[in-house]
Formats: structure tokens, sequence, C-alpha cells
């Protein structure tokens, strides 16, 4: 009998990284072409309601990069050997992007919204709280209920649909398709970005379960430190135009 060998998948967590750096920046520079007219001009229109410009195509092709987070979140939840820490660093980047964030959408030192690492740290609570009480159902909903109520009133990035989508990619880990489907359905709106983030799944579908070349602690760091990072970059450079 001839075995047949299973084709190895092609896109590593390294690579699934790299993609979700690049569609979030693709997404946060439209802070810097809406100063170009063009950019916001509508060269297809398919109804009164989607009229298809430089700036849909923008965010939408944005819209992968969370579900990409999101997923590489759960992975890392599941592979990390010290959660504690894992959920440090989430909090620790969260407070340094806060400035960057602030100056990108307001253009102040302080604003009323939060960036996106406060909802992935709350995201992260929800799977530590669901395996730490197991046994004991009544504790686990109090604190999931806790940590919804934060999100509500944190204003975070995506704020307590984008915590529900991280939650909802670990509950359905084991079944991609259902994922997929019900995952999106928190991040649903424009139809264009509703399918900008169900196409986070197609990569999702070809990761291949292994690290890659991203290790380190200073890629490590590095891949952390890009969101901060960019965001001040995009903010001088919408400034100085």
């Amino acid at each position: 009998m001839i075995e047949v060998q299973e084709k190895k998948k092609p896109l590593s967590g390294s690579a699934l990284k790299l993609i979700a750096v690049m569609t979030m920046l693709i997404d946060h520079s439209y802070h810097v072409l809406d100063k170009f007219p063009i950019f916001r001009q509508v060269f297809w229109n398919i109804s009164t309601n989607y009229q298809v410009s430089l700036y849909l195509l923008c965010r939408t092709v944005g819209r992968i990069a969370f579900p990409l987070y999101a997923f590489l979140l759960t992975e890392g939840f599941q592979h990390t050997h010290d959660r504690k820490k894992y959920a440090g660093n989430l909090l620790l980047f969260a407070l340094i992007s806060e400035i960057p964030w602030n100056l990108l959408h307001g253009g102040k030192l302080l604003g009323r919204s939060q960036n996106v690492f406060f909802t992935l740290f709350l995201g992260l609570l929800c799977m530590i709280v669901y395996e730490a009480y197991q046994e004991n159902r009544k504790k686990q909903w109090i604190f999931l209920i806790a940590i919804a109520v934060i999100a509500m009133f944190l204003n975070a990035d995506y704020g307590l649909k984008g915590v529900g989508f991280i939650f909802a990619m670990y509950l359905l880990r084991e079944k991609k398709i259902p994922q997929m489907f019900v995952s999106s359905a928190f991040l649903s709106g424009n139809v264009f970005y509703t399918f900008g983030a169900m196409g986070a799944f197609i990569p999702i579908s070809l990761y291949n379960q292994e690290r890659g070349f991203i290790r380190g602690k200073f890629w490590k760091y590095a891949f952390y430190a890009f969101y901060p990072v960019h965001m001040l970059i995009l903010y001088f450079i919408k400034k100085n135009l």
C-alpha cells in the first residue's frame, strides 16, 4: 500500500506575524494618506452604500490584522511556559503604546480611547480565567463577566467585540471553519470589513504550527515594539505634511 505524504503547510508563526504587521501598517497608513484628496476619491461606485476608494481598500486589508493577532495570542497562550509573564508583557506594551496611540488618533498625549494591546490583554485574561476555574463555574463566570464589563468601559480598540472575538477564537481553536464564521460575527459591520476579517483565516489555515524564523528575545520584543514605534512615525509624518 502506497502511503500518501501530507503536504506541509507553508506558513509559520513568524510568517503570520509579518502578515499581521504589514496589514496593520497598511490600515494605519490612512492617517497619512488622508492628506491627499485622491485617497478618498471613489473610483468604483457599486451602489449608494458601497463606494470603493483607496481608503476603503486600505481599511479592508487592515481588517486582516486583528484576527491574526488574536490567533497568535491563542497560540502563545497554549505554548508559553509563563502565562503571568506573557500577560505582564502585554500590559507593559499597552501602557507604552498609549501615548503613541493618543498622538496618532487625536494629536494629544491623553485620549478617550485605548490601544489594542489592552484588548489583547483582556482577551488573554479571559483564557487564563477560563482554564483556572474549570472546577468552579460560578467563579469562572463572575471573572469573565467582570472582564467584559472592564472591556465595555475601557474603550480599547475593538472593545468588547474584540475581547469576545479572542475568546471565541480560543474556544473554537480545534474547529477552524466554525471558528472563521462565529469569530468573524464579532467583527461584523461594513461588508467589506467583514470579508477583510474573514480573509485572515486564509493564512491561518496555512499555519504549520512552527515558530519560524522570529526567535530570541530581541525579535520577540521587536515584534511588540513595532506597534508603538510605527504609530509614532506615522504621527510625525502626518504632523509635517
